[in-house]
């Protein structure tokens, strides 16, 4: 077999892509020794048993991840961004049109005026996995947001699933928030949505509605994307304060209309009704996590990164808090419009003009938060391809422009593909699951960055911490299942929720703590991740079924995947990368020694 300096790696990679022509081949998608020829691949299969057990047993490191695995990319991201750029992506990221239909749904039929508390409970559960995701990319500041965090935490395999569950998401987002915008637009011109698609009647319902529109705003955002880190952060900057400042608008000449009888009947649908509307709205908090993907363009991490993140969460909870209250003040919520809720109830006080500042926000909304998606998806694969588990084509930084352009490129294809075809409707919730996954791995790695590291922990807290993980994520299931089953009895929350607190008491008391975070780090560890743990596994129990079995065939082909392409390509790029590592220093040793 060729060695991996002759016809792997080191010879195909990304180093060798600049010095061959600019029309792509083969080895720009499968350097790696193993798919040199049919043999080389043969023998890399029949290894499979070897390499898979190898690639679950390894974690990453942080040094790793902040230094070879950037050096992949060929140049270096530009470091242009600051606290104030992070501030209005973060909020760009997660407030699109989602308010302006999720409130009138969870309002009508869920929790009426009590949605308010609804968004605060969501947005407080949406905080938690905001502070699990800041002391990492504080931590770790490089593209691959939460596929390095797992990467180094839970290894290489939990890393891929996430990740390939991560671009699911990004697509599916970007695809409907780029039908939506499509839709929004057509109500600013006075028309109906399927005025501006092309209907074929010979394609499948659902599929059969085709929108150039929404191919045509998702090629001008990712050009824009493509250009200038800094540029979309400037034009992400205006077009969020606007957006804010229309959101202001909204719940100003809302409360002009206000009536506090509307109130009277605060809950009307009980508790459950209340929990059952926070599940729904948890996603209208959805987005934050591409801004973790800038940590390597930040100039500052350990101070701009904490205050982006948690501080556009704080002011997306308040700004959505606000829009909730003011539109139940407005009408009762029995008459509240499920799709249009703002708009239909500005025509119902006499301010029917008012329904175009309502689509004018959602259409700002919607251009930054598909901005921020190809920023964040293109970043994340970037660190994907870095690891060989895409092809490292796609790791390659544009030496002029210092952005990820060949990913952001195939990504923005990916999105424009969906949403040219798809209505969406049957994916929603697939997309829901995915995000709430990966949510759910990234409280679960950072309970373990704390409480275990190779070398220092001892067995029996490395027992312990596996124990009482066990315990959390079982009684998380648990909790979760039986809310789906029964709504109305409350005997089997006593188990499941005493189990819960009784293992994250025993791993807060029981286990020494083996990393503190050098810059910043989330408080009450394990009480906050392991209640986000908790939280995104509840939410997932209020997804229907059919979705659960979607996720199960998608989860299954990344693993036909994984076992055929990534797992090989990955395996040839780690072993070459220790290879090079063993050499240089052995270099500096010898080095050494002759001084």
């Amino acid at each position: 077999m060729a060695s991996g300096t002759e016809n792997g790696v080191g010879a195909l990679g990304i180093d060798g892509l600049k010095k061959r022509s600019s029309f792509w081949k083969k080895e720009d998608f499968l350097p790696e020794e193993s798919f040199q020829n049919w043999g080389n691949y043969v023998k890399a299969l029949s290894s499979t048993k070897t390499r898979l057990k190898d690639r679950l047993l390894t974690r990453s490191q942080d040094c790793v991840e902040l230094h070879e695995m950037c050096a992949q990319s060929e140049h270096e991201m530009k470091k242009n961004l600051n606290w104030w750029d992070l501030l209005w992506f973060g909020i760009g990221a997660v407030m699109g049109a989602g308010i302006f239909v999720l409130t009138g749904q969870a309002a009508r039929n869920n929790a009426g005026p009590a949605v308010v508390i609804s968004y605060l409970i969501a947005g407080i559960s949406a905080l938690l996995s905001v502070l699990c995701y800041t002391e990492f990319a504080v931590e770790l500041p490089v593209a691959g947001g939460s596929f390095a965090y797992l990467r180094v935490e839970l290894g290489d395999f939990v890393a891929y699933i996430a990740a390939g569950n991560i671009l699911f998401q990004y697509i599916v987002s970007g695809a409907s928030v780029a039908r939506s915008w499509t839709s929004y637009f057509a109500t600013l011109c006075n028309h109906n949505p399927d005025d501006f698609r092309i209907n074929v009647s010979s394609i499948a319902e659902g599929y059969n509605h085709l929108d150039p529109i929404a191919i045509g705003i998702s090629i001008v955002v990712a050009i824009g994307a493509c250009l200038s880190i800094k540029g979309s952060s400037r034009f992400n900057s205006i077009a969020t304060i606007l957006h804010i400042i229309v959101m202001i608008f909204i719940v100003v000449a809302g409360l002009t209309k206000a009536n506090p009888a509307n109130y009277e009947t605060f809950v009307p649908y009980g508790i459950p009704g209340v929990f059952t509307a926070s599940a729904v709205l948890f996603f209208a908090y959805v987005g934050f996590d591409g801004v973790a993907t800038l940590g390597e363009e930040t100039k500052n991490p350990g101070r701009d990164i904490p205050i982006g993140l948690i501080g556009s969460m704080a002011i997306t909870i308040v700004t959505y808090c606000l829009l909730a209250a003011t539109l139940c003040l407005m009408q009762p919520y029995t008459q509240i419009d499920a799709d249009a809720p703002f708009t239909i109830a500005f025509e119902a006080v006499g301010m029917k003009w008012a329904k175009y500042f309502v689509a004018f926000g959602a259409l700002k909304g919607m251009t930054t938060v598909l901005l921020a998606n190809v920023i964040g998806q293109a970043r994340y694969f970037t660190h994907i391809a870095r690891t060989h588990m895409a092809p490292p084509l796609l790791a390659v930084i544009n030496e002029k422009t210092g952005t990820p352009m060949n990913a952001t490129i195939i990504m923005t294809v990916a999105n424009s593909i969906v949403a040219f075809f798809t209505s969406l409707d049957v994916l929603a919730n697939l997309l829901s699951i995915a995000t709430l996954f990966v949510f759910t791995l990234v409280a679960i790695a950072l309970i373990v960055r704390r409480y275990y590291a190779t070398g220092e922990t001892s067995n029996a807290d490395r027992n312990k911490l596996i124990g009482f993980l066990v315990l959390i994520i079982g009684s998380s299931i648990a909790t979760a299942a039986y809310w789906a089953a029964s709504k109305d009895h409350w005997i089997g929350y006593v188990v499941t929720v005493t189990v819960w607190f009784l293992a994250t008491l025993g791993l807060n008391f029981t286990v020494k703590q083996a990393k503190k975070p050098q810059l910043w780090g989330v408080p009450l560890v394990p009480w906050l991740p392991s209640a986000s743990i908790a939280i995104n596994v509840f939410i997932m129990g209020s997804i229907d079924g059919p979705s659960f079995v979607r996720f199960s065939v998608w989860t299954l082909f990344l693993l036909v995947y994984y076992l055929l392409v990534a797992l090989h390509a990955s395996y040839d790029a780690a072993k070459e990368i220790e290879r090079k590592a063993e050499a240089t220093q052995a270099t500096n040793i010898e080095a050494g020694t002759t001084k």
